[in-house]
């Protein structure tokens, strides 16, 4: 429970500065999750209503993005079923599963995307050539694309935190695009994720509604806020920033 009007304040820019990552790389959940237990909250309550508060925050940073997702409805609409999907039986799992049950494994999921970040570049050529052999990577990409999102939304809607940056890896290597024109895609499919997860939690979860509105008026904020300064961001600079933000993010789990 939120006690103070200090304890709203942090929580209010805890939403604004999450919105702002998570439109830009994704992984805000790692701001507003440790300030919320550090308001009192218990994890699963602080998870389930981080989760729902930052939903209108995902819609803010993909209407931001709306003019790189011109020509992408088909693209978004195929892999966004994976991602609903995904993140329908994550919420469950988070719901039956002891808390302990991803420790070990979100952590080193993170690390993952880092590395397919990183040496992205590389396995775009080598994926790219691949697929030309064999006719092109197609609009949604090559054909492993539409189940690592699938995998990626399980963990969203378990969890979520930098669930972008495993997005933008999985589309920057398997979908020959710009890398803007993807990243306003995978804030839609971050959305999609987190909004199912939210649905779930309604009706199954304790909500605190205090908590909700609160990141959900900061990430609105912030999602616009992340929209502009990510669109600005040439191509080698925003890789620079996602393999930053997933290093702390790593870093921040572990400790």
């Amino acid at each position: 429970m939120i006690d103070s009007v200090w304890e709203a304040v942090a929580v209010l820019l805890a939403g604004v500065a999450a919105g702002t990552i998570n439109a830009v790389v994704g992984s805000g959940t790692l701001v507003t999750f440790p300030t919320l237990l550090a308001c009192g909250l218990p994890p699963v309550l602080a998870n389930v209503s981080n989760n729902i508060g930052l939903v209108p925050g995902s819609l803010s940073a993909a209407v931001g993005y709306r003019r790189e997702l011109a020509g992408q409805r088909q693209r978004v609409l195929r892999l966004g079923s994976a991602s609903l999907l995904g993140a329908a039986v994550g919420a469950v799992l988070l719901l039956v599963l002891p808390s302990s049950a991803f420790d070990d494994v979100v952590p080193a999921l993170i690390a993952l995307g880092v590395l397919l970040v990183v040496f992205g570049p590389l396995l775009q050529r080598r994926v790219a050539a691949r697929a030309a052999a064999r006719g092109g990577r197609g609009e949604h990409g090559v054909w492993w694309v539409w189940p690592a999102v699938l995998g990626t939304g399980v963990y969203g809607g378990y969890f979520g935190a930098a669930q972008g940056v495993l997005l933008l890896a999985i589309l920057g290597i398997g979908v020959d695009d710009d890398l803007q024109r993807l990243n306003g895609a995978k804030n839609v499919l971050a959305f999609v994720a987190n909004g199912v997860a939210a649905v779930v939690f309604l009706f199954a979860a304790h909500v605190d509604w205090v908590v909700v509105a609160l990141i959900a008026a900061g990430s609105v904020i912030g999602g616009q806020l992340g929209s502009v300064i990510g669109k600005r961001l040439p191509p080698l600079v925003f890789r620079t920033v996602i393999v930053v933000v997933g290093v702390v993010a790593i870093v921040a789990l572990l400790v």
